[in-house]
């Protein structure tokens, strides 16, 4: 009786530590490439995300497989690629895409739940259907003032429950958006990227000015007036959200839950200019991926493994205990039809039956600089905006990158807001010819089928080999692995090899 009750008793605190000492924050931000301190950036203003860096990992390849807003989040929210969540392209107004309802098993709020957790949302959602990425809590703030948001989730963080919370925090900032900055004197005035306008500051927030000529530039933009301009709005708005990240970690640690609660960090996909967002290049796929897990004993780790945006939702949720490490799916499997049946939801297709993550989880290696955890990354693009049809399909490694551009006899149709960045408007209207980043405009409105790149030596993508007879071998290659992983994705464009 005695060691029953022993038993019972450890089973009891064992309950009771997971409760309370396997939290979860999740912070995306919108439209942010890798420009913080911990990613070497020589001027970013970034203290809070650095110092969770340092007593964290930053994974130095982290990508997300699509650069459009709710493509990429339906991703890391279903540990999906878009071909079998459904959800190519925008969710909001007249776009109206929406992922399956089929996803409702493998999605991040439910899963959470089933795992014991409270689950709290706040900020930018921009997925559907809300039926399967439902969240039990929703509050609202500025998504444009992180400090804010911070503030509204105090309540939620700090509520005593005996589970365990998962918020999911998903800032508006560094988005273009709120004007143009009409103190410049250029005729083609700079984006203010959520900034209040004549260096205002949105309340609670010590917004940080930034100085247009000390600024490094990416590699797929030009040096010009106009992006050093539009990049000091950009990194303003960055740090803002950096005093966001400082103020949740104040509010963890006056609660004693800082060293209880796995904090993430990243964005949807990289920033907000021609050659970053709706691009697969780099600038749009390339990411910052920022973990501090408490329970790991090896911090302060830079990890060159390649990760992607699938691997978000099975590795918190391994995190959390609710991994089936077997099935790669969670514990505690729900049937899309049973939850649905005798709903209206019931009378649509529900989508394809799907039974694991594509998906795999990182929390083995977080404090394994040298570990390897995918050798390959896949990525995708349908639309953005409905009226921006241009798929595009890839594959990578540390070697090589291919792209395959199925509309390539279109134009490349641009976001309405990058199309009117005066960052690209400056070359645009000199001439076809005239360059942008390792590009010509015209080279990047007019795109060849296939773009292939030796990108372990070629990292900024500025040599195109798929004409090369010396690397059509090796294309070939990697041809063949894209039209696999299309074939397991039941991608519908797979076709396309055959008649385009």
């Amino acid at each position: 009786m005695r060691i029953r009750n022993f038993i019972a008793l450890v089973a009891l605190f064992s309950s009771t530590l997971h409760a309370t000492e396997k939290n979860v924050i999740f912070i995306i931000t919108d439209d942010e490439s890798p420009t913080l301190g911990c990613y070497g950036d020589p001027v970013a203003k970034t203290p809070a995300i650095d110092a969770i860096a340092a007593d964290g990992t930053v994974f130095l390849n982290a990508f997300a497989t699509t650069a459009s807003c709710s493509a990429s989040r339906s991703v890391v929210m279903s540990g999906l690629h878009n071909h079998l969540n459904g959800q190519y392209g925008h969710q909001h107004s007249y776009h109206k895409f929406s992922s399956y309802y089929s996803v409702l098993p493998l999605a991040l709020p439910r899963v959470m739940q089933g795992a014991g957790y409270r689950t709290g949302h706040i900020g930018k959602y921009h997925v559907a259907p809300e039926q399967v990425y439902r969240y039990e809590t929703y509050f609202k703030a500025s998504g444009r003032n992180a400090v804010e948001m911070a503030e509204q989730s105090k309540d939620f963080i700090t509520a005593g429950s005996d589970k365990p919370f998962f918020l999911y925090f998903a800032t508006s900032d560094p988005h273009r958006g709120g004007g143009k900055d009409e103190t410049s004197e250029l005729e083609l005035k700079a984006d203010l990227f959520g900034n209040k306008p004549n260096k205002g500051s949105h309340e609670g927030v010590e917004e940080v000015f930034y100085d247009p000529a000390e600024l490094p530039i990416p590699h797929f933009l030009s040096d010009t007036p106009e992006t050093r301009e539009e990049l000091a709005q950009y990194y303003q708005s960055v740090s803002r959200v950096d005093q966001g990240v400082a103020r949740l970690v104040e509010i963890l640690k006056e609660a004693d839950l800082y060293d209880k609660t796995m904090i993430i960090f990243t964005a949807d996909h990289g920033m907000a200019f021609a050659g970053g967002k709706t691009t697969v290049y780099e600038g749009g796929l390339r990411v910052p991926f920022v973990v501090r897990n408490p329970y790991e004993e090896n911090r302060g780790v830079k990890h060159e493994g390649l990760i992607s945006h699938i691997d978000i939702t099975p590795s918190i949720l391994d995190f959390a205990g609710g991994l089936n490490p077997k099935t790669n799916a969670p514990k505690k499997m729900v049937n899309a039809k049973d939850f649905f049946k005798g709903s209206e939801m019931q009378k649509d297709n529900l989508g394809p039956v799907i039974k694991a993550y594509h998906g795999k989880s990182w929390i083995p290696i977080l404090g394994q600089p040298e570990a390897e955890h995918r050798e390959t990354i896949f990525a995708s693009h349908t639309f953005h905006e409905i009226q921006m049809y241009y798929p595009m399909r890839v594959v990578r490694d540390k070697e090589y990158k291919l792209i395959w551009n199925i509309a390539h006899d279109l134009p490349y149709p641009f976001a309405s807001d990058l199309w009117a960045a005066s960052s690209f408007q400056a070359q645009f209207q000199q001439s076809l010819d005239a360059p942008y980043g390792q590009k010509t405009v015209g080279e990047y409105i007019h795109r060849p089928e296939f773009e292939f790149y030796k990108i372990g030596e070629d990292p900024y993508e500025a040599k195109n080999l798929a004409s090369d007879p010396n690397y059509r071998e090796e294309m070939i290659r990697y041809q063949e692995k894209l039209k696999a992983f299309q074939k397991e994705m039941k991608d519908p464009w797979i076709m396309k090899w055959d008649y385009e």
